[in-house]
């Protein structure tokens, strides 16, 4: 064998010596630097869009009022973009499918009212079924429906039967009286639970579509709204080794985290809720006391941010972030508002309710409640949902489904009445009343339960009345004027700042905290108008303060003396149509607090605005040729509200 001459033996040398080199050089790179930004920056870089308050054939009010035939695996199928026909015969399909979507039916009598009416051996065997089938039988429908309220308010365990009485619909003391004992059999409450959980399970698809278990804690007592939505982690093979807990097991929210951490010991699964509709609580979703009246302790406090990290504070039984008479300085507090009474419609409101039933308040009289336990309780992140009850998660005005399948698009439904035993009580909703609203969006990582579920505990989310606008929002020390228009300016940010839900602690050098927010237009929908920043915090005598201000308008409009002109009004009501020719496609600032005092506690929050456009109502009006009620807004402006970021003095 020959061997290789000097000279290409020395070139060879050379050749080895030089991708030894490069190779160490690329490996020390890689190791010390990721050249590929979307691997070096490790920050959630998509919103991604759901609804966790949807209710399909499985809750027994749906049911009652006539959605009889959508299911679960339909509401999954129509929030994937998929047509579904409803109820009422009508075809209908979402412009965009959703991210994500969680059925929350009700955990009381979840999935019996079909088995009931279908005369499914499992219940018609059991007193509660016989009873049920019996006023089915009579064409006493109301009064299935109405025991179910009953029940699940613990009218028969109430020390004041009488509240319930309703000569109108033939309840009296004997009737709820003879409901004590009544129950379904567990074995029939596991294999619907069970059944939830496999449907959910058949859906998700991970980075692609998420599907949520869960279900509603429908706490009501006295007919005051303290529902929540439990949402769920985990597979089916983890959530069923428990049963829902619900509002018949115990009406005060405190027993629900308790089963909540039982849950989390027990099977190392995660869970939340999410409260909702506050705004029909006649003051107690966000009161400053516990269940039984007493005053918050340090404890209960941390029990409730622990396990409500998030509220929803948009849907279609009204707009919760604030109310004209808590906020009489905002020009824009007045929108969607239901503020007529509870939801039993039996006790009217008092306006010192209001301030313990609406977001802005409960997060000022949370810095309060924090001065006093050392916890805030309401450190809480704000999310949208629907509620409607027709198995299909829409809250656009042009493909608005409404609340129950009776008021289904058709002509004459924005005059029907809302809930129509209330009627005799004297305390009148009707269906114009409703609001087309609204969703939730997460910023996170990846489509999967994982993500979205971390997304939330750590509050990365905002609510939007319907619009799908992209909306950031940071807090900072360190933002320069300039840094919104920065190529990377998302990736600056969390490097150097925190993302709406975080926290704030006190500069060293006591300055004002800096603010970058950008808001991009709903690529399907309306120019935005302007975004605003809400501040609230608490004086130095101990007092809960706001302001609203201005720190962006389109159309090159001046903000001076924290002042901005209306944008305008393009909505063509005859034709229910409006034009873009007005507000921009973007809007984006870094503003800094011009009022900050280091030593006092605050929360900022960001609130970005559409311009006006056609109301659902305005649509039905020119869709089916019929004049929408006189007392309904004709158009309004849509709108997305920010989790909150927090500042924390020394």
């Amino acid at each position: 064998m020959r061997l290789a001459s000097k000279p290409i033996a020395r070139l060879l040398h050379h050749y080895m010596a030089v991708f030894t080199a490069v190779f160490a050089v690329a490996s020390v790179q890689a190791n010390e630097h990721e050249y590929s930004p979307p691997v070096a920056n490790d920050h959630p870089d998509r919103v991604y869009w759901g609804d966790t308050h949807l209710h399909t054939n499985q809750s027994p009010d749906a049911f009652t009022f006539g959605n009889r035939t959508i299911t679960p695996a339909d509401a999954y199928e129509f929030a994937m973009g998929k047509t579904v026909v409803s109820q009422t015969g009508i075809k209908a399909k979402l412009a965009r499918p959703l991210d994500f979507l969680m059925v929350s039916d009700h955990a009381e009598f979840m999935g019996i009212f079909p088995k009931v009416f279908s005369g499914s051996p499992d219940m018609a065997k059991t007193q509660l079924g016989q009873r049920w089938a019996n006023y089915v039988a009579q064409g006493k429908h109301h009064f299935v429906l109405m025991e179910f309220g009953m029940m699940s308010m613990g009218a028969a365990k109430s020390e004041n039967p009488e509240q319930f009485v309703d000569e109108g619909t033939g309840i009296t003391i004997e009737h709820i009286r003879s409901l004590q004992g009544l129950e379904v059999p567990p074995a029939v409450v596991r294999s619907v639970w069970e059944k939830v959980g496999e449907t959910a399970d058949s859906y998700n698809q991970p980075g692609v579509f998420t599907a949520f278990i869960g279900y509603e804690y429908t706490s009501m007592p006295d007919g005051n709204n303290l529902h929540r939505n439990v949402l769920f982690a985990d597979d089916g093979n983890t959530t069923t080794q428990v049963v829902p807990f619900s509002s018949m097991d115990s009406g005060n929210p405190e027993d629900l985290w308790a089963y909540m951490a039982d849950y989390e010991e027990k099977t190392g699964g995660r869970v939340l809720s999410i409260p909702h509709n506050g705004n029909v609580s006649n003051g107690l979703m966000f009161a400053e006391t516990d269940f039984a009246g007493e005053p918050l302790t340090a404890e209960q406090a941390r029990l409730r941010i622990k396990y409500e990290p998030i509220i929803e504070v948009t849907q279609i039984k009204g707009d919760g972030e604030t109310h004209p008479f808590l906020s009489p300085n905002d020009e824009f507090a007045d929108y969607e508002t239901w503020d007529k009474s509870n939801l039993s419609f039996l006790s009217p409101k008092q306006d010192g309710m209001l301030e313990y039933e609406y977001a802005r308040s409960a997060l000022k009289n949370g810095l309060a409640l924090e001065k006093q336990t050392g916890v805030n309780p309401y450190k809480f992140g704000v999310i949208g949902s629907t509620d409607s009850h027709t198995g299909l998660a829409t809250s656009d005005e042009d493909n608005f489904f409404g609340k129950m399948t009776s008021v289904e698009p058709m002509q004459g439904r924005a005059n029907k009445n809302f809930f129509e035993v209330a009627a005799s009580t004297g305390i009148v909703v009707q269906h114009w009343e409703t609001a087309s609203s609204g969703y939730a969006a997460v910023w996170a990582r990846d489509n999967t339960r994982k993500d979205l579920f971390d997304s939330m505990q750590r509050k990365e989310v905002y609510a939007t009345t319907g619009p799908r606008m992209t909306v950031r929002f940071f807090g900072g020390w360190n933002f320069r004027q300039d840094a919104v228009d920065r190529h990377d300016y998302v990736a600056h940010a969390y490097q150097n700042g925190v993302p709406m839900g975080g926290t704030l602690t006190a500069s060293n050098e006591n300055k004002a905290p800096t603010f970058m927010v950008s808001a991009l237009k709903d690529p399907l929908g309306a120019n935005l108008d302007r975004i605003q920043i809400v501040k609230g915090w608490l004086d130095a005598d101990g007092n809960t303060q706001e302001k609203v201000y201005n720190v962006a308008a389109s159309d090159n409009r001046k903000i001076r003396g924290n002042k901005v002109k209306p944008v305008g009004n393009t909505v063509d009501v005859d034709t229910a149509s409006y034009t873009n020719s007005i507000g921009d496609a973007s809007l984006g600032v870094v503003w800094q607090d011009p009022d900050f005092d280091p030593n006092l506690s605050s929360f900022y929050y960001a609130r970005v605005l559409e311009i006006p456009t056609p109301r659902w109502t305005t649509i039905d009006e020119e869709h089916f040729g019929e004049a929408a009620p006189e007392q309904s807004p004709k158009f309004g402006q849509e709108r997305a509200y920010t989790s909150a970021i927090w500042y924390e003095p020394k």
